[in-house]
């Protein structure tokens, strides 16, 4: 039987919730569970291409008052990873609880519903409470033929743009090439098509471009939704999605001043480290979209050109902070912030020049380590935590911050509640993170308190062994050097960690495909257990 279309199945989870039947894949209510109306708001900052390049993280040049200010209400993680460090596969890895590995959802092209047509998204499990959910900005990703997931959401997107130019110099030209694959244009030419301005500092309000808007509409929203839960006693689950820090580093002039260019941080290695594999090194790639950049280059260590794209991102950064106050602003003034939960999250770290590579698009610890901050509600104030965290534990984290059901699909749930750690800083609920990289070989890496290995296997070739990366953060936090034939001991002991993890999917892979291969070979862990079942 071929299933309705999935706008038509959300519409009927909704209602059946509404009459207080779950929809299927969603748990039935527990009897001490909060009605919808005794629930917390929820209002998830979503911020592109943002490292933790921030005072509250120890960055002593950054200037991000408000979000050191959301961070002091709260707890910070200094240990949290993205899952996938490119823009669609993080934020799916966010909206379904689900790893890249688990969902096939590896490409910026991925169709979220092609591969997973009955997921329930984290935004569809809130409606499916009581809530209403909106989104603004950059949630999902759209572009690059992908058209995020549309369905997810109760009331319609609020898009605008994440490649965008007021400068006079950077106008009224043709269509450059990362305008076209954020609309969605012109995909099959974009090679042909111009190269647009890396950076521009007009001197402009923050509305001129996206983010502001964005705000601005949030805003107006926080408002609509105070006056809807007095008056219907609905809360609200709004999801905000900031472009900046992702280039072009288009930031009204105001922030570009806040910084002296003599003081920003240079990248302090720029050398691929010593033995590591030729798969894991990044040259080119989406800066190369940019001009003045070396087409098919990179920015030379310690040039002008370089000192200014780290000037561009500090000011997007901070154009990006400002952003956040003002809806920090809102909610205080709103009088919601004491019963709304506050999730401050990037989708993937930036490399600066480091190891001679800039954007994202690896396993190393600049692309994947990511800011990510709880407030409100049940959460601890002032804390910091070395907890490791994963983006997909933000979906059953917010279910449980706000009591809902634990989530338990249709789609693998690969996260873990980080609860006990935002009421407790010192708890621990996981030893390690899991991340992942696909190339020309799919690069899948455990980051423990101390290392980072990855392992490069080939889909194409089974029999081909491994490439292996080990880092060792203690002693060599700028990773200079590759340690794992130094240190086969760590190396076993990692690698049958991720040997416990599912068979990843092929890129292109769709579960549904995946279920229908024979059973893969029994785990270390499956087989102890067998045994330890039977003695």
């Amino acid at each position: 039987m071929i299933p309705p279309p999935v706008s038509v199945r959300l519409a009927a989870a909704l209602a059946v919730a509404a009459l207080a039947v779950q929809p299927a894949g969603v748990a039935a209510e527990e009897p001490d569970r909060p009605s919808a109306a005794g629930r917390p708001n929820v209002l998830m900052i979503l911020v592109d291409d943002l490292k933790p390049a921030l005072g509250c993280y120890g960055d002593a040049v950054a200037q991000t008052p408000h979000m050191d200010a959301l961070a002091a209400r709260g707890v910070r993680f200094d240990a949290a990873y993205c899952n996938q460090a490119v823009c669609a596969p993080s934020r799916f890895t966010l909206m379904l609880g689900s790893h890249s590995t688990s969902t096939g959802l590896y490409g910026l092209g991925s169709h979220l519903r092609q591969a997973l047509p009955d997921a329930v998204t984290l935004p569809q499990r809130f409606a499916a409470a009581g809530y209403r959910t909106e989104s603004l900005g950059k949630v999902f990703h759209i572009g690059h033929g992908n058209q995020g997931d549309p369905e997810s959401f109760m009331v319609p997107h609020f898009k605008d743009k994440v490649i965008e130019y007021v400068a006079p110099e950077n106008v009224g030209g043709p269509i450059t090439r990362e305008e076209a694959l954020f609309g969605n244009v012109m995909l099959d030419r974009i090679g042909q098509l111009p190269r647009g301005a890396a950076y521009e500092s007009p001197d402009v309000p923050d509305d001129a471009y996206a983010d502001g808007r964005v705000t601005a509409e949030t805003v107006r929203r926080l408002r609509d939704a105070k006056a809807r839960r007095e008056a219907e006693g609905t809360p609200f689950f709004i999801a905000c999605g900031l472009a900046r820090p992702h280039m072009p580093f288009s930031v009204p002039q105001r922030y570009w001043d806040l910084y002296d260019p003599d003081e920003l941080p240079a990248a302090e290695f720029v050398e691929a480290p010593d033995g590591a594999p030729g798969v894991a090194i990044k040259r080119g790639g989406e800066i190369n979209a940019y001009k003045p950049i070396p087409d098919g280059g990179d920015p030379e260590p310690g040039s002008e050109l370089a000192k200014t794209l780290v000037h561009g991102y500090y000011a997007g950064v901070s154009y990006a902070d400002a952003q956040v106050g003002k809806l920090i602003a809102a909610l205080d003034e709103l009088g919601l912030a004491e019963n709304t939960v506050v999730v401050l999250w990037g989708d993937h770290g930036f490399h600066l020049g480091d190891h001679g590579i800039w954007t994202k698009h690896t396993n190393f610890e600049q692309a994947a380590r990511i800011p990510l901050l709880f407030a409100g509600p049940g959460v601890s104030a002032g804390a910091a935590t070395g907890q490791l965290a994963e983006s997909v534990d933000v979906f059953p984290t917010l279910t449980e911050l706000c009591g809902l059901p634990t989530p338990r699909g249709p789609q693998p749930i690969d996260g873990v509640s980080l609860v006990p750690v935002l009421k407790d800083p010192a708890a621990r609920v996981r030893d390690h993170a899991y991340h992942v990289f696909p190339k020309q070989r799919l690069g899948r890496a455990i980051r423990t308190d101390r290392y980072r290995l990855v392992e490069w296997i080939d889909h194409r070739v089974p029999e081909a062994p491994a490439l292996l990366e080990l880092y060792d953060y203690r002693d060599d936090p700028l990773e200079t050097r590759n340690l794992a034939e130094e240190r086969p001991q760590v190396v076993e002991r990692l690698r049958a960690t991720l040997a416990d993890y599912p068979k990843p999917l092929k890129p292109g892979e769709t579960p549904a495909q995946a279920a229908a291969k024979p059973a893969p070979p029994m785990t270390r862990a499956e087989i102890a257990a067998g045994l330890e079942a039977h003695d």
